[in-house]
């Protein structure tokens, strides 16, 4: 005489998995204990809700082999969604490229004013500049531009970008930029007097940058107005204020994009 326990061993082999269905919202199921059939309209808490012809709603447990599917028992289970992966942005705005190798330097360049430029442009556009290869160098002062083109050598894929502070009409840096007549040289600008102008004052916890009187060097004017000590102690202030370019003022994004575009375009290497 065989054991119970025996039997029961048998029993399980011979058990038929019940299948595992997503619960997606429209599959039609049957409740084998009430009868209700019913379309799946969401999962919740642990239970899933069915609607049936006349759009009454029942709430039912999610147990195995709770349901019948075309008349076989089925196991509802939610359905799994994926999470589309999360695009990160970089400080310019741009979609950043993961795991970046830097690609070898082009020969074409980005010119700015002074150091500041240099280290501002690099915060929100060092990510941009390291895809593109890109290489940012400072200009010491536009005074030395045009000698500073000719010394370079423009060319079919050796662009210039040149980005000037204070470039507005009747300005000296006007004048200077009107100088130049080369079609592999760009420059834009932005109005303000010092790329620090081009932060936005919020950024640096400031309503408004101090308006400096001619005569005073503009830079130790604005720390000695707003008490940031020297010009190198007050250029930290600014420059940790800024982390992506809403920290910044429209006209200043507007040329340094247009820079970037210019000694990145496809022709310009052909």
């Amino acid at each position: 005489m065989r054991s119970h326990s025996y039997d029961d061993v048998l029993a399980g082999r011979r058990r038929k998995k019940v299948p595992e269905v997503p619960a997606e919202r429209g599959l039609v199921v049957e409740d084998p204990a009430s009868g209700y059939c019913g379309a799946v309209v969401k999962i919740e808490y642990g239970n899933v809700v069915l609607e049936d012809a006349k759009g009454r709603h029942r709430v039912f447990p999610l147990v195995p082999a709770g349901f019948l599917l075309e008349g076989k028992p089925v196991t509802l289970v939610p359905v799994k969604t994926v999470k589309a992966p999360v695009k990160q942005v970089s400080a310019s705005g741009s979609v950043k490229v993961q795991g970046l190798q830097a690609r070898v330097a082009r020969d074409s360049r980005i010119w700015v004013e002074g150091k500041h430029d240099a280290e501002l442009v690099e915060r929100v556009w060092g990510h941009d500049l390291r895809v593109e290869g890109v290489v940012v160098e400072p200009l010491d002062g536009v005074d030395v531009l045009a000698d500073r083109i000719a010394e370079f050598g423009t060319g079919r894929g050796r662009r210039l970008g040149v980005l000037v502070d204070h470039l507005v009409p009747g300005s000296k840096e006007s004048r200077l930029v009107e100088a130049v007549h080369d079609e592999n040289v760009l420059v834009t600008g932005h109005p303000y007097i010092d790329v620090w102008e081009a932060v936005r004052p919020a950024a640096v916890g400031i309503e408004a940058w101090p308006k400096i009187p001619r005569g005073i060097e503009w830079k130790q004017g604005i720390c000695d107005a707003l008490g940031w000590g020297q010009p190198f102690e007050g250029w930290q202030r600014v420059l940790s204020g800024v982390s992506s370019f809403r920290d910044l003022e429209t006209p200043l994004i507007g040329a340094v994009e247009r820079l970037i575009d210019f000694v990145t375009e496809p022709a310009e290497e052909g």
